[in-house]
């Protein structure tokens, strides 16, 4: 079979995986998947074809898209669609595909789908990670009902109407998406997130020096995208609650639009900081040293989200503290696998309570070993490989 893989979240680097990329490298074991992604132009490259994870990868050059302004994220974005189209009248003309597989977001992506759909008569997959514009709106970020609304909800439709199967991340996606659009209910399918599973024994204290992270705490680590999806002004809020817990040290660790807040608001705060993205191997090494993981949501949406990041900490068998909205069933994971503790995003107190409870290195322990079977039980990559196999066996 061969595959027309759409996706904007496609790193450069073997060193560094996503879920994105796992299934990616887990797909062409079997089948000939055929990548198009995103160069941006700040990277001083032309668009360009070569061969990575075992995929033929072409990188199209597009303008900025991370850490840059709204504006110019904005244009980046809605120009992306147009110009993977042209990439792929360029170099893949001749090829033939039975499958188009693509993420939301963006959803700008549907010109390139429907173009790729009529060109090659081929069944399109939308895994559906995020649900546009409604969570802008949720956030403050797009005006119910005003144009740029009405432009994103008009494109929304649109790629849910090409899309031959949409594979949503939990049984919340799939009951909102039911709600709110009128889709066929034999399109939606669970899709959850998944990811490629190693064993990481090695352990490397070095890693806390060169971090300057104490050794005798208890660490709580968030890993990822800081910006106000995560609600990460709250988290530092809720950090700067727990100053007066000896035992506790908190680090944060990635990029996004909130982080030089978030390193603004914990001045001062000496249980806590903040690092930079890190290169994979020293992210990772810093995961084996850490004793509980934090996932963080703005408590605002009224869309069920379902962050990925809680799979990494499954892997290195480390305990989630989630604080979400009360919209998303991601309680219902963290219940079912009784692999943390949830609470909503919305009390500094509950917060502490959780941390204080979360020093007791046993509990952590059970936690955390739960977490990893339950991992490798339902969210292996291989799972979606066999979802994906399956829809194309059955058409």
């Amino acid at each position: 079979m061969n595959i027309l893989y759409l996706s904007t979240v496609f790193p450069e680097s073997s060193d560094t995986s996503t879920i994105y990329t796992d299934l990616a490298e887990e797909l062409a074991k079997e089948h000939k998947v055929y990548v198009v992604t995103n160069a941006e132009k700040k990277r001083n490259k032309e668009t360009y074809i070569c061969q990575e994870r075992g995929c033929t990868v072409l990188r199209v050059k597009t303008g900025n898209q991370y850490n840059v302004g709204f504006v110019e994220k904005g244009f980046t974005i809605i120009m992306l669609g147009f110009l993977f189209r042209k990439a792929i009248r360029k170099y893949f003309s001749r090829k033939k595909f039975d499958l188009i597989l693509y993420e939301t977001p963006p959803i700008t992506l549907y010109g390139v789908v429907k173009f790729a759909k009529n060109k090659y008569h081929a069944h399109c997959f939308l895994m559906l990670k995020d649900i546009f514009p409604q969570n802008g709106v949720d956030l403050g970020i797009i005006r119910k009902n005003g144009f740029i609304y009405w432009y994103f909800r008009k494109l929304e439709k649109k790629i849910y109407q090409v899309s031959d199967t949409i594979g949503c991340m939990s049984k919340g996606n799939i009951n909102y998406i039911r709600t709110h659009n009128a889709i066929e209910d034999n399109k939606m399918i669970l899709f959850p997130n998944t990811k490629r599973i190693k064993n990481h024994q090695q352990q490397n204290i070095n890693i806390l020096r060169k971090y300057h992270i104490p050794q005798n705490k208890t660490r709580f680590i968030f890993g990822g995208n800081m910006g106000r999806p995560q609600g990460v002004r709250f988290l530092a809020k809720c950090i700067y609650a727990c100053k007066d817990i000896p035992d506790a040290f908190f680090l944060l660790i990635g990029r996004g639009t909130e982080k030089e807040m978030v390193r603004t608001m914990l001045t001062g705060c000496e249980n806590s900081l903040v690092i930079d993205e890190l290169p994979r191997n020293d992210y990772e090494e810093l995961l084996i040293q850490c004793d509980v993981g934090i996932v963080s949501l703005a408590y605002d949406f009224t869309i069920p989200n379902y962050p990925s990041r809680i799979l990494s900490y499954m892997e290195f068998g480390i305990p989630t503290l989630a604080m979400t909205d009360i919209v998303t069933d991601f309680k219902e994971l963290i219940e079912a696998a009784n692999c943390g503790i949830w609470i909503p995003s919305n009390s500094e107190e509950k917060f502490r309570e959780c941390v204080q409870t979360l020093l007791d290195k046993e509990k952590r322990k059970v936690m955390g070993a739960n977490g990893k079977k339950y991992l490798q039980d339902h969210f292996s990559v291989f799972k979606s490989v066999e979802i994906i196999n399956r829809t194309m066996e059955n058409i």
